[in-house]
């Protein structure tokens, strides 16, 4: 069995959206899963969309999500150089083979105003198709510009094999004579990945279902040159749910769908990268969600690819970062949370970190959640209203009053301390304790819901800032 190779190609004219990841996920994993190789290669013949600093952020998601290329631009291998335009000397060479042997043709049309025939051939009219050799050695006297033309079969259909599609057919009369080589010596795309996936040694193909009416013409030179073919797979597109719950192909209006916008957002690589891997596949014989890296590896196969396009759910990406959050250190979450917690002295910000991980589903939750710690909201009376505890604005403040007192008296402010505090405080004024830690709460934050108890916020807030706290809220009750 020749060994699996398997490629990610793509154009530096932007940056990774979601259907990226995941072509570049599923060939690292197949190519690992079967001891393989993972190619990187930049495909960036297409100098008018060439965005300076693109490649350099494909390398860097690449390595956020842990997709290590053994081959690529700054790997090297025997197959280098691994960037198109670095490769010209190949596709000239290649495409004057096929002009040699009769499969392309010199086409002097000037470019985008070639002459067309409606829709016939996919537009270009052949008007070069034919030429007699004194007529294209005469314009090639006169320097006439001209590009390189694939000549397609007049007749018939061309057949291929897609391991998710099955047989896949489409008649020759459909396909233009397209252009393999541009007037300036640049490549298509449709030509300079066939001939580098042969070159490369690439055996499987994983790619997007937008290229599968482009395959034809790929199989089709592949054959000119008598080359073997690779297997290939088209992967079924990512989709997004608007808000009205209508369906359509992931784009930013969907929210974020860039790797590194996800990030920015408070999700952890490690959970994109395992969620992304479940939209469109799933492990056999396994209700497995968490995957490890080499777990994905060791579970990955083609036969669980789905044929069904995959419906990028913001709810499950939630879930799994959560999942991730929790099962971290208090350390390594304060660390990961770091931009978020810089205000807290290092033990404050790792117990905090105690709290949060268990409370939110990415990183940016945490400003909202934590932000009456350095803010109080404007005081409400109606907050200290609760019917379960059958507390009044009034009752509260007959409770924080003797309260306040106890705790000004503290000299330790540890949680332990504090926690022995309270719990006397309730045992003396015979209350139930959800009686006595609601305006204690509600003065402290300002709000019903909190990351953590009235001895936790009295901790994070320090003793002066609590003091202050319950005493103007004290004070605001009683007027």
């Amino acid at each position: 069995m020749n060994r699996i190779r398997t490629r990610f190609a793509p154009s530096p004219t932007g940056y990774m959206h979601i259907g990226n990841l995941r072509t570049a996920l599923y060939a690292y994993l197949f190519a690992k899963s079967q001891g393989g190789d993972f190619i990187l290669r930049i495909e960036d013949t297409d100098r008018a969309r060439y965005v300076a600093d693109a490649v350099e952020f494909i390398e860097r998601t690449l390595a956020a999500a842990k997709i290590i290329p053994d081959e690529g631009p700054h790997q090297g291998g025997k197959f280098a150089p691994y960037v198109q335009s670095e490769r010209m000397d190949i596709y000239k060479r290649c495409a004057e083979e096929l002009v040699a042997s009769g499969h392309a043709y010199r086409c002097f049309c000037a470019g985008e105003e070639a002459p067309t025939d409606g829709n016939k051939f996919g537009g270009y009219n052949r008007h070069c198709r034919d030429l007699s050799p004194a007529e294209v050695e005469k314009n090639l006297a006169e320097g006439k510009p001209y590009v390189i033309r694939q000549k397609m079969p007049l007749e018939g259909e061309t057949t291929f094999y897609d391991v998710l599609h099955g047989n896949i057919t489409i008649a020759n009369s459909e396909l233009e004579d397209q252009v393999l080589l541009k007037s300036d010596g640049m490549p298509t795309y449709n030509f300079a990945n066939v001939v580098d996936d042969h070159l490369m040694e690439v055996s499987h193909i994983i790619r997007g279902t937008e290229f599968i009416t482009s395959t034809p013409k790929h199989v089709l030179l592949y054959d000119f040159f008598g080359w073997e073919l690779p297997t290939f797979i088209h992967l079924a597109p990512v989709m997004g749910k608007a808000a009205d719950g209508t369906v359509s192909k992931l784009s930013k209006r969907h929210g974020a769908t860039g790797f590194h916008d996800l990030i920015a957002a408070g999700y952890l690589p490690e959970a994109i990268t395992n969620y992304v891997a479940l939209l469109g596949w799933s492990p056999k014989n396994s209700c497995q969600e968490i995957f490890t890296m080499d777990e994905l590896i060791a579970a990955f196969s083609l036969d669980g690819l789905s044929k069904s396009p995959a419906v990028f759910d913001y709810a499950k990406l939630d879930w799994m970062n959560g999942e991730y959050f929790k099962a971290m250190t208090d350390e390594d979450f304060a660390d990961a949370a770091q931009d978020y917690l810089a205000d807290f002295d290092a033990p404050r910000r790792i117990f905090l970190a105690s709290l949060l991980k268990t409370r939110v589903a990415k990183l940016s939750d945490i400003p909202q959640m934590t932000a009456f710690l350095k803010v109080l909201p404007p005081f409400d009376a109606e907050l200290f209203t609760n019917k379960r505890n059958k507390l009044t604005p009034q009752k509260s403040a007959e409770i924080l009053a003797p309260a306040i007192k106890i705790l000004e008296q503290a000299d330790d402010w540890s949680l332990d301390a504090l926690n022995a505090k309270i719990a006397a405080f309730v045992e003396e004024s015979g209350l139930k304790v959800g009686t006595v830690m609601w305006p204690l709460r509600i003065a402290l934050s300002m709000q019903k819901v909190t990351p953590g108890g009235v001895t936790e916020i009295l901790y994070l807030l320090g003793k002066e800032t609590s003091l202050i706290r319950l005493n103007d809220a004290l004070n605001a009750l009683r007027h």
